[in-house]
């Protein structure tokens, strides 16, 4: 049985914590080097492979919209898998939306993050 620990995001890996920390503001440069060489992102259900891809992704991904962010929970799945819950309010459709950042570790770098619609 998973059981799922609350944690402020200071409690979180520094692996995960400093990523955020950096996508947050939108700094690609210091959020990719905390990716594996190899690293994987999905963002409802596109997928971004390798250094380059992923830079890219996380470069221009809602470059478009002005929007805030806002952790609403996080939380420890087993050793290397972590899940940060955000609201996000801006001016995408629909103006709303909370997210779940699914985060697997591989030798203390993000090996795979998958990006979705938080469980209502």
């Amino acid at each position: 049985m998973t059981q799922h620990t609350e944690l402020p995001s200071d409690l979180l890996p520094t692996t995960v914590h400093q990523f955020f920390a950096a996508h947050i503001i939108r700094d690609a440069d210091t959020a990719s080097s905390f990716l594996a060489k190899d690293a994987v992102i999905v963002d409802q259900d596109e997928t971004f492979r390798g250094r380059e891809e992923t830079y890219a992704f996380l470069r221009d991904a809602g470059t478009e919209f002005e929007y805030t962010t806002e952790q609403i929970g996080a939380h420890r799945v087993d050793d290397t898998h972590w899940v940060v819950s955000v609201r996000l309010e801006g001016t995408f459709p629909g103006g709303v939306a909370e997210l779940d950042y699914r985060f697997a570790l591989r030798h203390d770098l993000i090996g795979e993050l998958v990006i979705a619609n938080h469980p209502a």
